[in-house]
Parts: structure tokens; sequence; C-alpha cells
């Protein structure tokens, strides 16, 4: 037993167990469909999924190239708008009291009731994705800034004004340093919310993405593409946020 947990906690086993708990899932998968004699339209065995995306892959490609594209769009202006929100209302009180219960407000409002609008008034396909994957990707990139600047110690910040330090450089040397975990912990939830968004806007106004490819395939009755679709979403996902985690491990080392 010992010897297991020692094993955990080794960089193998974050590598190791992952990929077998998902082939073993796989296959207990594969087995009940069988057992169970589960028809493809409405549980596709994943060997069914695989074929299906080799067969349509060229589909697969270009849908995968569109909701990417929107995704990282409507993140990286999440993450601009987000961290200067952020820093606003962790520096400022007047900002913290007129801004972040308007923001609370705006984030309680399902943004799938908006997506109508943005075809509306943008027409349907990029734009409205983009708008979508911001809207869900900005709220925890603010929060958690400002959340980071709200609890640096006072006392560090009376030392550096002691010292002479004015508010630009105690920004510098405090607030930013301390803020850097917040901002990689807000980008690694911020970067799967985008996914969502831009495919719940590709489901209702749109004519390519993964989200139309996935309602179409369904429509359609070939529930195996939709899946397959669903797997891609998965990957990327996954795939991102893993970039995002090694880019926190290797400099914001100190962090940890």
């Amino acid at each position: 037993m010992e010897d297991l947990e020692k094993f955990a906690r080794s960089k193998t086993a974050s590598v190791v167990m992952p990929i077998a708990a998902t082939i073993l899932l796989f296959v207990l998968w594969e087995l009940l469909v069988l057992l169970f004699k589960i028809p493809p339209y409405n549980l596709p065995a994943p060997s069914a999924i695989i074929v299906a995306t080799f067969t349509q892959s060229k589909a697969l490609i270009e849908n995968t190239g569109q909701t990417l594209f929107t995704t990282l769009a409507g993140f990286i202006l999440a993450i601009v708008a987000g961290i200067v929100l952020g820093f606003l209302i962790g520096y400022s009180r007047i900002a913290y009291v007129v801004l972040y219960p308007l923001l609370v407000g705006f984030n309680t409002v399902p943004k799938v009731a908006l997506v109508p609008l943005f075809a509306l008034w943008f027409g349907i396909g990029t734009v409205p994705a983009i708008l979508t994957a911001f809207l869900l990707a900005f709220f925890p990139i603010a929060v958690n800034v400002a959340l980071g600047l709200d609890t640096v110690e006072p006392e560090m910040k009376d030392v550096m004004r002691s010292l002479g330090a004015s508010q630009i450089e105690i920004f510098q040397k405090v607030g930013f340093p301390h803020t850097l975990p917040y901002v990689f912990a807000s980008l690694k939830v911020a970067i799967s919310l985008a996914f969502v968004g831009a495919v719940i806007s590709e489901t209702v106004a749109s004519n390519k993405g993964l989200g139309y490819l996935i309602v179409t395939a369904s429509s359609n009755f070939d529930v195996p593409l939709g899946f397959a679709g669903l797997m891609v979403l998965a990957v990327m996902g996954t795939v991102l946020y893993g970039l995002f985690a090694a880019a926190e491990k290797y400099l914001i080392y100190w962090a940890r």
C-alpha cells in the first residue's frame, strides 16, 4: 500500500494512471454495450466512435478548427478584459462597490439566453460563438484577480510604503506576484468554460463548428459521429488545461 502511495506521487503516475483509467473506462463501456446489446443510435460503442472518427475525419477537422478558433478568440478577450477589470476592482474600493454587484448580476444571466440576441445582432456563425465563449470565461478571471489583490497582506504594503515605494512599485513587487497563482487558477477554469460557451452558441446559432456537427449528427441519427465530436472536445479541453497547468508549474514554481 505504501509503495502504491509513493508511486501515486511520482511524475510517472500522473501520466500513466489517467491513461490507464481512460482505457479501463472505454473497455467497460464496450463490454456493456455488447452485453446489453445497446443499439448505436442510443449509445455507440467506443469502437464505433473510433470508426466514425476516421471515416468522418474531414468534417471533424474542419469543424474542430472553427471551434478552436472561436474558443481561443473569446478566451483571449476574456483574459484581457478579466485581468483589467480584476485589477481595477481589487485596487479601488469605489470600483468594487460599483462594479462587483453588476458583475455578479450579469454572471447569473444564462448565457444560452443571450445567443439568440447575438445571432440577431451579428448574424449566425463566428461572432456569437466568440462572444459566448468570452462571457463564460470572463467572470472567473476577473473575480480571481480581484481576490488575489484583495488578499495581499496590509503589512506588506505598509512596509513598502515606509521604504518609499510608490503605488506602482507596490503592485510590481507585491501585488502582481501575489496575484499570479490566482490568475493561473482562473485560466484553467476559464478555458473549459470558453469551450462550453463556444459549443453552446454553435448548437443554437451557427452553421459550422463541433456544436453544429453534434446537433446535425444527432438529428441524422449518426450518434457515433456526435460522440466523436464530444471526444474531440474533451481532448482539446484536456490539452489546453494541461498547457496552463504546465505553464503555472514552471512560471510560478515559487508559489508551491
